[in-house]
């Protein structure tokens, strides 16, 4: 939300500890407060390296934070800051003790000896977090910087202050082509960092790596790291850690890739003041493939077409998925949800039914989609992976029962539609005999169009989903 410009604020602001929040000692903490307050709406490492950053404009620069009277009383001092005229409109202070839940006490600036009312300001929050025998050190997601700053407002070895000065600039690194791999691989996403012009002894830095939200998802965590103490979250957790080859060199490896994995990764590298990042595309190896539930055609809202790509072993495509797929040949008149809530269909081939025989091959878009009300088929994507799909023999033919429990005595169990689809793209698996799959369907594979194997392009053939008790595969 965007308000008005406030005239200037000048003057302090004081706030009183709610319920058991106390602080410990006096501490004072210098210009910038880079390490006392972070804004906890930028991706958690977030040094004040600047107050108009990204959209999110700030007009106070906290100039210092001092305990006026300990384990009562907190005294803030605001000034304003010539970037802009937007003001926040509190600060949260909050105090993490040992063993005990955080209480917080929120703060609304106010003219200096006028009493009472806050002031209509863009929001601003803050936490300064207060750690036994260690006050005023933050946190992010319970990751602690310990030894960033002491007692006399210094960074570690650096000099007063903690940004970077006389022109030095710091420069982060990331390649520009997209990384591609596979299910169940190993991965290096590479990052590197240097200054320029060069320093000549190193300086302690904070790394953080998180994945950039797509079609609607958030951002997700990955890792954050000081030297060589580093945290994962998530789905990331145990599976992510920092290269490290070399003293600038601050890659992220991925172990054992999942297909939710695909997607474009930011690294952060933050000296002090100053904060510098760049972008990684990972891209699996994979197949798109469009997607009826047994219901029929156009029965799936976004959502429930998510459920279905997840319960085949995949997940709703995106839009550059699509793309490619087209590209390599995909041709299909049915509109499908994509991952950015769109429904689209590719279409190398027009023809009548498919947008008319006078429009050009592309994909055609419906746009944007009601996600819960509208009604799709939806295009699922499927990375390679490490097992292997095979035709089971057996001397009689099955319900879909039997061949679940046909498959279980194997050692196996009954292929998904997705993994399917895997193995005919990347393992080549070709077979003209019809076999029962995970969700009811009947389906074979062909790489090698020959006439008795139905159509004289290669894919994987449908005969929709017969009655599960007919043993007719």
């Amino acid at each position: 939300m965007v308000l008005p410009p406030h005239p200037p604020l000048k003057g302090e602001v004081s706030v009183g500890p709610s319920g058991s929040s106390r602080l410990q000692a006096p501490r004072n903490f210098p210009t910038g407060g880079s390490v006392a307050l972070c804004r906890v709406w930028e991706r958690g490492v977030c040094p004040f390296k600047r107050l108009a950053q990204e959209g999110r404009r700030l007009s106070r620069a906290v100039s210092s934070l001092v305990i006026r009277e300990p384990k009562t009383h907190l005294r803030v001092a605001v000034q304003p800051h010539p970037l802009s005229r937007v003001e926040p409109r509190s600060i949260r202070l909050a105090h993490q003790p040992a063993r005990r839940p955080a209480a917080a006490a929120e703060i609304s600036p106010r003219r200096a000896g006028i009493p009472g009312r806050g002031m209509m300001l863009l929001p601003l929050v803050a936490l300064l977090l207060f750690l036994p025998g260690c006050p005023g050190l933050p946190f992010y997601n319970g990751f602690y910087y310990g030894n960033v700053m002491n007692d006399r407002g210094y960074s570690n070895g650096n000099g007063p202050g903690e940004g970077l000065f006389n022109g030095v600039k710091l420069v982060v690194e990331t390649p520009e082509e997209a990384l591609f791999s596979h299910r169940g691989a190993n991965v290096t996403l590479p990052c590197h960092y240097h200054y320029e012009p060069a320093l000549g002894s190193p300086r302690p830095v904070r790394v953080k790596w998180w994945k950039l939200g797509e079609g609607g998802e958030p951002e997700r965590d990955v890792l954050v790291a000081i030297g060589l103490r580093h945290r994962s979250f998530g789905e990331f957790r145990g599976r992510v850690h920092l290269q490290q080859e070399n003293g600038r060199d601050v890659s992220l490896v991925i172990r054992d890739l999942r297909l939710r994995d695909y997607g474009r990764y930011r690294c952060e590298v933050i000296d002090g003041l100053e904060d510098e990042s760049g972008v990684v595309d990972l891209e699996l190896r994979g197949v798109v493939f469009p997607y009826q539930p047994r219901l029929g055609r156009y029965q799936l809202n976004f959502h429930e077409a998510q459920r279905a790509c997840e319960g085949q072993d995949a997940a709703v495509a995106s839009f550059e998925q699509l793309f490619r797929a087209w590209e390599e040949g995909l041709d299909w008149c049915n509109a499908g949800w994509l991952l950015d809530g769109t429904v689209q269909y590719p279409i190398t081939q027009p023809r009548q039914p498919c947008g008319g025989h006078g429009t050009a091959p592309g994909v055609r878009s419906y746009g944007q989609r009601h996600r819960s009300r509208h009604r799709y088929d939806v295009f699922c994507f499927s990375a390679a992976q490490r097992g292997r799909v095979y035709y089971l023999e057996h001397p009689e033919k099955l319900t879909l029962a039997e061949a679940e429990a046909a498959c279980l005595e194997d050692g196996a169990r009954i292929a998904k539609v997705g993994q399917l689809f895997s193995a005919w793209r990347f393992q080549g698996l070709d077979r003209c005999d019809t076999g029962w799959l995970d969700d009811g369907s009947a389906r074979y594979p062909v790489t090698r169009p020959r006439p008795n194997c139905g159509s004289t392009d290669p894919g994987v053939r449908s005969f929709g989903f017969p009655d599960p008790e007919s043993r007719s595969f």
